[in-house]
């Protein structure tokens, strides 16, 4: 299994920081084919192999997640698309 935990300082506050957060998990679900549903603060997200939460602050959103086996492959791709969409929504 393979970790992944990626971390960002954002300036968009609360409510905007959640509205992009929602676009990372849309994207997650068009490339990796993830469901996504918000618990507070928290956008909990998974498909089989995979188990994440992204945490979203009013300065900073966290995303930790495991990857099974099979998936562990892909983790420099989901790495890099994570990365791509913070900066593209949280600048």
């Amino acid at each position: 299994m393979a970790d992944i935990n990626i971390k960002r300082k954002h300036a968009l506050g609360l409510k905007k920081a959640k509205a992009a957060a929602q676009k990372v998990a849309n994207d997650l679900a068009e490339h990796f084919d993830m469901k996504s549903e918000w618990q507070g603060q928290q956008l909990h997200f998974s498909r089989s192999g995979v188990q994440g939460v992204m945490q979203i602050a009013k300065d900073s959103v966290e995303v930790n997640a495991k990857l099974g086996l099979l998936l562990s492959a892909f983790k420099p791709r989901i790495e890099e698309q994570i990365g791509k969409n913070f900066d593209k929504y949280f600048g």
